[in-house]
């Protein structure tokens, strides 16, 4: 027994402590404890839609039912009205009438009309009823028929006379079962039926059970939105209250760790904190400084630029030494070199810090390469490089004009640098699973593993026997133009076998 005792013990403990667990997780009880609430909206609204439909059905059953009386209290005077004409027409047969619905009136004795109120007019056969006055129909008329001291008096009338057509709508007079006045009723609705007092007649009425709903139909969309309305308000602050509360958990945590971690660590991790905003500003600074500096180079460089041109085309007359001219001329190529590789230092810094305007729009990709091939057809043709576009289809993009035409500028320059004389370079575009895609491939000598490895990153440079490259610069603001437009560059090279360089934007929605 002790040893069961032992057992039961932390089986017990377990099931105490997965509650607590169950209702301190956070995620999952405020999610349930929405989804209760609007449970209970949801039933509340349920039985308020069935409570007010039953509601309106007893209310069109109510008026039914006194519509009914009305109609039978109206008939019941009708036919009271014609059986004084009768009777005053049975004790004097030579008296006036003066109720209009009468079409014809008879006194019976025995199976003999005695005296007849037009004699021209079809009569009924004397009826034989029970009891002191019946109902009956006689072709497009009814008929009543009433036991007196002078006989049975018999009178024909016109049924739709017996009430008003205001109340004889949805509603009929019954005759032990057959209609004696008013129009035949839907046999699946609601009826309601009241005697007519006196006489073996009864009124019935049916039930518009649409008419009676069509209020309640309307209110549908309200007790939509209550059952809707606290569902999209719960979870709304369902992910609301979660995502406070983890915010909160993780820094209650932190100061929790951090009281528990000891003065070694903490001081630690203080440096750590501190190193990472240091680098932080630093590189913020650099690019700010590699901005500010670019400027304030290339204004003295445009004066050493002009001057060189001025003293080598000899504008205020020739230099004293042939060579003065020609030193001038290498100062001013030198001096654009340095104002094109500061060009991209500038520009590059400017992208970095997120200073570059961009500003995306639909464009057509094909017609940017063609532009761009056609500029550069001079260079490539003084290089014996051929310079071709290859497989081009329409493919409009979403992104800006003047980026992606500084990528491809970039990206065919590259391809024309490192392809030898005789050469050749083709640029592709075309649309890919949702994106289109521009494709420059060269003949040139390829790159090594480790070479594309580093492709894209700044001041990178591929020197190649007989040509020097630039700063490193042109394919990492490609790169970051790019993927700042949402789209992406990819090489793929193997060395000897030339490389292709794939550019790959968003495809224009318009256009999908």
């Amino acid at each position: 027994m002790a040893h069961q005792g032992a057992l039961k013990g932390p089986w017990e403990l377990a099931g105490r402590a997965l509650p607590r667990r169950v209702l301190r997780n956070v995620r999952l009880m405020v999610p349930i404890s929405i989804a209760l609430i609007c449970g209970c909206f949801a039933a509340t609204a349920v039985l308020s839609m069935r409570l007010d439909r039953t509601h309106a059905l007893n209310q069109a059953t109510h008026y039914e039912q006194r519509r009914a009386g009305d109609l039978a209290a109206v008939a019941g005077a009708s036919l009271d009205r014609l059986v004084a004409a009768g009777l005053g027409f049975a004790r004097n047969p030579g008296a006036a009438i003066a109720e209009p619905g009468i079409r014809n009136i008879a006194v019976f004795q025995g199976n003999e009309a005695r005296a007849v109120l037009k004699p021209q007019s079809a009569l009924p056969p004397a009826p034989a009823f029970t009891g002191s006055r019946t109902l009956f129909r006689f072709g497009p008329h009814a008929g009543l028929a009433l036991r007196d001291d002078a006989g049975i008096v018999t009178v024909l009338f016109d049924p739709a006379l017996l009430a008003p057509p205001s109340l004889m709508q949805d509603a009929m007079l019954v005759v032990d079962g057959v209609p004696l006045a008013g129009n035949a009723l839907s046999a699946d609705g609601m009826r309601q039926e009241q005697p007519v007092p006196g006489w073996p007649l009864a009124a019935v009425t049916a039930l518009d059970s649409d008419g009676a709903l069509a209020s309640w139909r309307g209110l549908l969309p309200f007790y939509l939105f209550v059952i809707l309305g606290p569902a999209i308000v719960g979870g709304w602050l369902a992910a609301l209250f979660v995502g406070a509360f983890e915010r909160h958990q993780k820094a209650a945590h932190a100061i929790r760790a951090l009281k528990t971690t000891r003065p070694v660590e903490a001081r630690l991790m203080v440096r750590l904190a501190n190193a990472e905003r240091a680098a932080f500003e630093a590189a913020r600074s650099k690019s700010e400084f590699i901005a500010h500096m670019s400027h304030e180079l290339r204004t003295p460089l445009n004066a050493v630029i002009g001057f060189s041109d001025i003293i080598a085309q000899g504008l205020f007359g020739p230099p004293g030494h042939p060579k003065y001219a020609e030193y001038a001329r290498d100062i001013g190529e030198a001096g654009r070199s340095l104002h094109t590789r500061i060009g991209d230092v500038l520009e590059f810094a400017n992208i970095e810090a997120g200073r570059h305007p961009l500003n995306p729009m639909a464009t057509d990709l094909a017609a940017l390469a063609n532009a761009c091939v056609e500029e550069h057809k001079g260079r490539a043709f003084s290089r014996r490089i051929q310079l071709d576009l290859g497989k081009v289809a329409a493919a409009p993009v979403h992104a800006d004009p003047v980026a992606v035409r500084r990528i491809l500028s970039n990206l065919i320059s590259n391809a024309l640098a490192y392809t030898a004389e005789g050469g050749s370079v083709l640029v592709d575009v075309h649309i890919e699973e949702g994106a289109g895609v521009a494709l420059v491939r060269d003949s040139g000598p390829g790159f090594s593993r480790a070479e594309r490895g580093r492709a894209g990153r700044p001041f990178q440079r591929f020197d190649r026997p007989g040509h020097v490259t630039g700063a490193g610069l042109g394919l990492a603001i490609a790169m970051e133009l790019a993927r700042r437009m949402g789209g992406a560059m990819r090489l793929s090279s193997l060395p000897g076998h030339g490389s292709a360089m794939e550019l790959r934007l968003p495809k224009a929605e318009a256009a999908a």
